[in-house]
């Protein structure tokens, strides 16, 4: 036993040694090369998924990396932080003009980019209409880490309000993308299709109780910090992350979305004064970077480049097709 759990110790110090060091080398990397491309307009997160392709098993330094699980866990918890901070950064003022216009792009207005998007692979790809439409679901969402990231890249200013609604739908747009893939995906394994009353009430219940978690939690933690009055300001940031997870937590246990709870949370932890406001949103817009790196170099991980040249010409109609058509379609609309 002794020298099993000898050998076990010493295979987890090599491997946390061999992860400290690739991680403080892709990190930094990212970061320097972030800076160079950015005299060039490049924007952050395609040098971050550079970066994490270059390091892969194709790539330079040959990290050997296939975990999806891992990757899923990853994106999960970095979206968390993204858009907790993207609340926190987001004037509540400027988001009321445009929530009826964002709620129904974060909805009908995926659902008509998953269609749109399923006929073109439909006819470029010759799949059946529910496997196109399981495509067209899956990618019908825009990133909210990348809208939030290009956003703020460089203090873009943009028009009528045009930037809050941006990042109101893409904070809110998950729980639709995902209903529909989960959907689509149980009629095609188990050949059974939800009714549409049911289906709507399960999107109004995950938007409803997200967003009631969200105004409740984000309402209650500067109440909390003013009265706890901590002696050191390291411990509120320690609070504040522990109490996202909370939040998420427990919004997904009740049926919620956990990214909208979130996401709310944020918008109204900023509209009151707290102790440390100032340091605990300058703390979290770090987070949120550091998150923004993680989660897409993970990304570049997943991909072998020898692999691209055979599905780069569909992929890039389809990505062609999606930005010019199939999201302005749903846009106008």
């Amino acid at each position: 036993m002794g020298k099993t759990r000898y050998n076990l110790e010493k295979i987890m110090e090599r491997f946390l040694e061999k992860f400290l060091l690739f991680a403080a080398i892709l990190l930094i990397a990212s970061i320097v090369l972030n800076k160079i491309s950015g005299k060039f307009g490049l924007p952050s997160l395609i040098v971050f998924l550079a970066v994490g392709m270059l390091a892969g098993s194709d790539g330079l330094l040959r990290i050997d990396f296939t975990s999806h699980r891992i990757t899923q866990d990853v994106g999960m918890i970095a979206l968390i932080y993204i858009l907790y901070a993207g609340g926190l950064d987001t004037n509540l003022k400027s988001i009321r003009p445009v929530m009826a216009s964002g709620i129904i792009l974060a909805t009908l207005g995926v659902v008509v980019t998953a269609c749109a998007t399923a006929v073109l692979v439909k006819i470029l790809l010759g799949f059946s209409w529910l496997e196109a439409l399981l495509l067209g679901a899956i990618i019908s969402s825009t990133d909210a880490a990348a809208v939030f990231a290009i956003l703020r890249a460089k203090g873009i200013s943009l028009k009528n309000n045009l930037g809050p609604l941006l990042e109101l739908e893409s904070g809110s747009n998950d729980p639709m993308a995902i209903f529909l893939t989960v959907t689509i995906i149980q009629i095609i394994s188990l050949n059974q299709s939800p009714s549409a009353i049911d289906m709507l009430t399960l999107l109004i219940k995950q938007f409803f109780i997200g967003g009631l978690m969200g105004y409740a939690f984000g309402r209650a933690l500067p109440s909390i910090f003013n009265r706890l009055r901590l002696e050191h300001w390291g411990l509120y940031p320690v609070f504040s992350m522990a109490w996202v997870a909370l939040l998420f937590t427990l919004c997904m246990k009740l049926g919620g979305n956990g990214y909208i709870a979130v996401y709310v949370a944020g918008m109204f932890v900023n509209k009151r004064e707290f102790a440390h406001k100032k340091n605990l949103i300058g703390f979290h817009d770090g987070i949120a970077w550091t998150m923004q790196i993680t989660v897409f170099i993970t990304l570049g991980l997943l991909v072998f480049p020898s692999e691209l040249p055979a599905v780069a010409l569909m992929g890039f109609v389809t990505a062609l097709w999606l930005m010019f058509v199939a999201r302005p379609l749903g846009v106008f609309i």
